[in-house]
């Protein structure tokens, strides 16, 4: 728990981020006038009120890519995805909701809306049930085997020549069940962009070393575990707009009766998933229904459920920017002056870097490389490389805040993210790099200089002078 005083930098800090919330600041420039949403209208995928969950779409039209030198020709795919859009984690959000949705019905304590929700929330439990929770959706199966047949198309000649040549083309997941699907997706668009590609491909292997790191270092376990993440974290869940804003989501779902009953601590309900999330107060009940707004645009092909008539724009930019501030600071560039949640993704740096100057050598190398891992791999992995939006931290006295740091998470880590290097061989064997973010053609940052002025692309020499310290 933080104990900071009201005069402390942070806590003033606090108040103007609650103040710039409230006015609207945060808001599409259309949001604040929008109407309410009709019941049977599309789900909408406005991204930045998605946060981490938002879908998947690339971030550039690939006839805007810039040709490489004419002299030079495709060798070489480097990829490390996200997972596809996926259900639920676990039951909780969900069943939480659930059961206080039973309890204000059998009480009439539910509003017009409020009892709505209870055909929703059992569409989701259902696909749930049949489906399996964290499994990935039938979207981010789909995202998965399109980003394949784009890379594909992209990079004809290498996967033509792996073909010919019997190059293999490696895939590797963390062994989580999501990674592991979203690699046997990829692997169906790869074969559906080209058949011949079965005979090269490799079999799926596992290297949690690799692809789940934040799950066994150390040094990042002990920060995850500290008084300072927690004590941030205390900080932005006690923002007045937090409990404001989950109100009026309330009030518009329960009677005031109803919402007395909870204010005066009647209910600590527990999931029936893995039994560690309660459902205490007003704050706790707004914060699940943006849960589920946000995991539904990614599930719409399973289950039809469109639960933006819940929130508005303004009430989903609220829970979006505690969503992205804690993302921030647990998986992102978090605090100046440290490198703790991020330079555990050296081990992918090394791996991308290994691979490109193999190929400058002359040595011979698998034709494509694909790694699917998670948004705790892919966040850390675009601070440690200072991609945009991520080469911003927070001074310890000056807490995260749309209006002075540029990190959102749907344009850091949507569903499907992803980080691909492609390698060209040219002239005496001088080897070049254009490096795509989300699909979209991305400078190296820091002192990397490029080819020529301007240009995408990079010696790999270079590129090992200017990586070194994320190696």
């Amino acid at each position: 728990m933080s104990h900071r005083s009201p005069n402390h930098p942070r806590t003033r800090v606090a108040a103007l981020v609650a103040v710039t919330l409230f006015a609207g600041v945060l808001l599409p420039v259309s949001a604040a006038t929008a109407a309410p949403p009709e019941r049977d209208a599309p789900v909408r995928t406005v991204g930045n009120l998605y946060g981490t969950k938002a879908v998947y779409e690339p971030f550039q039209d690939a006839r805007l890519y810039h040709r490489p030198p004419a002299s030079y020709h495709p060798v070489l795919v480097e990829h490390v995805s996200r997972h596809g859009s996926r259900l639920l984690s676990s039951k909780k959000y969900d069943d939480l909701l659930w059961q206080l949705w039973q309890i204000a019905d059998a009480d009439g304590g539910l509003t017009d809306l409020g009892e709505q929700l209870g055909p929703d929330l059992q569409r989701i439990i259902a696909i749930h049930d049949q489906v399996g929770y964290g499994t990935l959706s039938t979207r981010g199966a789909q995202e998965q085997q399109q980003i394949a047949e784009r890379a594909v198309e992209r990079m004809r000649p290498v996967f033509d020549a792996a073909v010919e040549d019997g190059r293999p083309i490696e895939i590797v997941s963390s062994g989580v069940d999501r990674a592991v699907d979203s690699a046997d997706n990829f692997v169906v668009g790869l074969k559906d962009a080209d058949p011949q590609l079965a005979g090269v491909i490799q079999p799926q292997v596992t290297d949690p070393d690799l692809l789940y790191f934040h799950d066994t270092d150390p040094e990042y376990l002990e920060y995850e575990d500290g008084e300072q993440l927690a004590g941030v974290e205390d900080e932005l869940e006690q923002l007045p707009i937090i409990a404001t804003t989950a109100r009026d989501v309330v009030s518009r779902l329960f009677t005031p009766g109803f919402i007395a009953r909870i204010d005066a601590g009647e209910f600590d309900l527990v999931d029936h998933g893995k039994g560690k999330t309660h459902l205490r107060s007003v704050v706790d009940v707004g914060s699940f229904i943006y849960e589920l707004y946000v995991i539904a645009p990614g599930m719409d092909q399973d289950a039809a459920v469109d639960m933006t008539p819940y929130l508005t724009d303004e009430d989903a930019a609220v829970f979006a920017y505690l969503s992205d501030a804690n993302d921030f600071y647990k998986k992102g560039p978090a605090f100046a002056g440290s490198d703790v949640t991020y330079r555990m993704a050296h081990v992918l740096v090394d791996e991308f870097l290994d691979s490109v100057e193999a190929v400058a050598a002359g040595e011979t190398s698998p034709a494509a490389e694909f790694r699917f891992a998670h948004a705790e791999e892919i966040i850390p992995l675009a601070a440690l490389l200072k991609l945009p939006g991520s080469r911003v931290a927070q001074p310890d006295d000056d807490l995260f805040s749309y209006d002075t740091n540029p990190w959102r998470g749907a344009q850091v880590a949507p569903m499907a993210a992803n980080l691909q290097w492609d390698v060209y061989v040219g002239p005496r064997g001088r080897t070049i790099v254009r490096m795509l973010y989300n699909e979209k053609e991305t400078a190296f940052a820091g002192d990397c200089t490029p080819i020529r002025p301007g240009s995408f692309f990079y010696f790999v020499d270079e590129l090992t002078r200017c990586l070194a310290d994320q190696r």
